[in-house]
């Protein structure tokens, strides 16, 4: 890596098998690098990730990538190791998850010393980067993102993914970011109203606080208020897998060119509503496209009476 990134995004690449009513739609790199990388690029961010795959991480995905503008030069490919696996079965909009194959661990000696980045988003999608590889990226990033989902998930002997209590307030206070979905916030702070969640959050020294709560867009709180982020309308929707990557891949694009957090915020959805017009990581709009949508949505953010 020659050039310090605007954004390095921390965590497993996957190969996501997506089924649809029990018909196969298509295999598919995924996982959170994916998708954020893709989004942030796509808005004019310069993106690397630290990521290991397996033997089986094919040369078309790597290429994809690459093709895209997204720097590898950290990604480590295990030989003896298969890529980390996850198999997605929608029935409407309901989501069933597992977990077919984990790829080894991000630990500590696998960040380097010297690794410096305006914005680091860490992102695990199976418990896969270790707590003193975090304490080392938060000294080298100017700012730390975090989206919990793979540190909140356990699986059973078949690999089915369930919500665990995650209360790890003392790791999750080194972020300046926290983003997730609604379930997994509350997997987080154990209690299931959101205004209580997300203030228990930032309570913990988090500064900007999101979550993503689906068709009904997202809740943003930040200096004390919090806000209600409607979504942007997409033209279609056929899959939803990867919107929350794509949002924060466009909310951390804008952040990092310090633009206000509210219309970071919009554009996040923005781009979250690209991804979900086409199956798997296929569906980017360009800078002027996002923006556009995104502006649509700036006009009707409401902020929350306390």
């Amino acid at each position: 890596m020659k050039d310090k990134p605007d954004l390095m995004v921390v965590g497993h690449f996957a190969i996501d098998t997506i089924y649809r009513d029990g018909k196969l739609l298509g295999r598919f790199p995924g996982g959170s690098p994916t998708y954020v990388s893709l989004a942030a690029v796509k808005l004019g961010a310069k993106v690397s990730v630290l990521s290991k795959v397996g033997w089986d991480f094919g040369k078309n995905y790597t290429e994809l990538l690459a093709r895209n503008n997204v720097d590898l030069s950290l990604l480590k490919r295990e030989r003896k190791a298969e890529t980390t696996k996850f198999e997605l079965r929608y029935s409407g909009w309901k989501r069933q998850l597992k977990l077919k194959a984990a790829a080894p661990a991000i630990r500590l000696e696998d960040v380097p010393k010297n690794l410096k980045a305006k914005a680091v988003h860490v992102a695990p999608i199976a418990n896969e980067i270790k707590e003193n590889a975090v304490e080392r990226l938060r000294k080298n990033s100017e700012i730390l993102s975090l989206d919990p989902q793979g540190f909140v998930r356990k699986f059973d002997g078949s690999g089915n993914v369930y919500l665990k209590s995650w209360r790890k307030t003392g790791l999750i206070g080194l972020f300046d970011i926290y983003k997730s979905s609604f379930e997994e916030i509350k997997a987080v702070t154990e209690t299931s109203n959101l205004e209580k969640a997300v203030r228990e959050v930032a309570d913990f020294g988090v500064k900007i606080v999101i979550v993503t709560l689906g068709k009904r867009g997202a809740t943003l709180f930040f200096e004390n208020s919090t806000y209600s982020i409607p979504p942007a309308p997409s033209e279609q929707v056929k899959d939803v897998t990867g919107a929350g990557d794509a949002y924060m891949g466009g909310f951390l694009a804008e952040y990092i060119h310090e633009k206000e957090v509210l219309w970071c915020a919009c554009v996040g959805t923005a781009a979250a509503s690209f991804v979900v017009e086409e199956v798997g990581p296929l569906r980017f709009g360009d800078k002027s496209e996002v923006h556009r949508r995104a502006l649509k949505v700036y006009g009707k953010v409401q902020e929350k009476s306390n």
